[in-house]
Order: structure tokens, then C-alpha cells, then sequence
């Protein structure tokens, strides 16, 4: 807590402190804009991991089909994906608080309605508060590559992981997947070729073009135009 005595002192500083596991993670200050979005916005587009099971009708106050995307960054694409399909409900899980706010920020300005957050750890999400069988499609886009060896094993597809998310899709459900990492394509690729209960919908068997659903990044056109590559996967739940 450095020289903050107590939690609350250091959240009245204007410092934000989460206690992850046995260690302490300080976040950047939010903006002032951040921090107004996260109060206006919060009671209404806040999910809370302590609340437990979600029921989606009673979320979002009606029945539509769910996208949940785990680490939205600052939100930007989401928000810009969930005002191009009204028809379909959002759900957004981030740890980084100022991310959080800028994403709660630009739905305001965009009246966006259709989209929820938490600000928590997604893999607790998913096994707290995500029904079985509930979810039209979950994306992952440019998660952290872990590009050093060592570190591969800390990359969040893994064979695990990927069938705990297998049964909070519906099936027919979609997990989505993009990164600018071709290795970490490859990691994807394997594990999910390799997956129990998946079925790629690329026809040839690898890597899909980047769907209509999916905006593109003012840091993916740079990538573009640069030469660089982004690969994106697409695997259904098919049992």
C-alpha cells in the first residue's frame, strides 16, 4: 500500500490498488473523465463477480443472444460492435480499471444500452457468474502474446481453459479468437485443433478472414500497412 495506511486511503488519493492473489497490483490513474464514466454508468452497466449466477433476461431486460468478451482494453471495439448489433447483448470482462471507464465513457457518448462490464478476473467470471450454455459467441482479441518461451504456459488458451469456455457456450456457440502473434496463432490452432468438442469453421482448416463483427484496430490498419499479419480463428461448440 506504500504510504497508504488502509485501502481507502489510497482509493481517496486517487490511487487505485488491487490485491491479486498474494500480490499487489497498482493500476493507472483513471482520467477524470474515467472515473465520472465508472460513477454515472456503473449502477447500471456494472456486473459484480460477488452477485454470482447472471440470469441474461433479467440483465438486460430482455431475451437476445449474448457475446461476452474477455479483456476488452479500453473498450472502443466493443462498444462500437455493440452499437452495430442492437439485436444482440454484450458482456465485457477487463482488469484494468482505466480501461473500464474509457469503455463505460464511450458507450455513454455512443447511447449505447446493449452492453455490460466487470471489472474482474475472467476465468472466475466464467465459472461464477456465466450460466452453462448461454453464450452466442466469446471473444478473445489480441490477449497478451507471452511471446518469451518460458512464459507460453501462461498464455489463456490452453486445453483447460478452453473447455471450462466450451460449456458456457450454447452449442452452435462461437469462441473467437485474434492475435498478431503468429506464434501464438499457432498455440491457439493447436489447442483448439486438439480441443474435445470444437469444430473449426475455417474451410481450410486454419485461419478465418477477419469476420464483418469484428471492427479493425487503428493498430491493425498500421500492422497492415506495415506488413504485418493478424490471424483470426473461429471454433464452434459442436457437443
Amino acid at each position: 500500500m506504500g504510504q497508504y495506511k488502509t485501502q481507502e486511503e489510497a482509493e481517496a488519493a486517487g490511487v487505485y490498488v488491487r490485491k491479486v492473489q498474494s500480490f499487489v497490483k497498482r493500476e493507472g490513474r483513471l482520467t477524470k473523465g474515467q472515473a465520472n464514466a465508472i460513477e454515472n454508468n456503473w449502477s447500471e452497466m456494472g456486473l459484480e463477480h460477488q452477485n454470482g449466477l447472471l440470469d441474461f433476461n433479467q440483465v438486460f431486460g430482455r431475451t437476445a443472444p449474448v457475446v461476452l468478451e474477455i479483456g476488452f482494453g479500453m473498450g472502443k471495439s466493443l462498444v462500437e460492435m455493440a452499437k452495430n448489433a442492437p439485436d444482440h447483448d454484450y458482456i465485457g470482462i477487463e482488469v484494468h480499471r482505466p480501461g473500464v471507464g474509457a469503455c463505460l465513457m464511450e458507450a455513454e457518448e455512443q447511447g449505447v444500452t446493449n452492453l455490460r462490464v466487470f471489472e474482474h478476473d475472467a476465468v472466475e467470471v466464467l465459472a461464477d457468474c456465466v450460466p452453462d450454455s448461454s453464450l452466442a459467441r466469446v471473444q478473445l482479441f489480441f490477449p497478451d502474446p507471452w511471446h518469451k518461451k518460458r512464459h507460453h504456459k501462461r498464455r489463456i488458451v490452453q486445453p483447460e481453459f478452453v473447455q471450462k469456455l466450451r460449456g458456457k457456450l450454447a452449442i452452435g456457440g462461437v469462441f473467437h479468437m485474434a492475435t498478431d502473434w503468429e506464434n501464438y496463432a499457432e498455440h491457439m490452432l493447436e489447442v483448439m485443433s486438439d480441443a474435445e468438442g470444437y469444430q473449426n469453421q475455417s474451410v481450410s482448416n486454419d485461419y478465418v478472414p477477419r469476420p464483418d463483427h469484428r471492427p479493425l484496430t487503428k493498430f491493425e490498419q498500421r500492422g497492415h500497412r506495415l506488413g504485418h499479419g493478424v490471424w483470426d480463428l473461429m471454433f464452434e461448440r459442436v457437443k
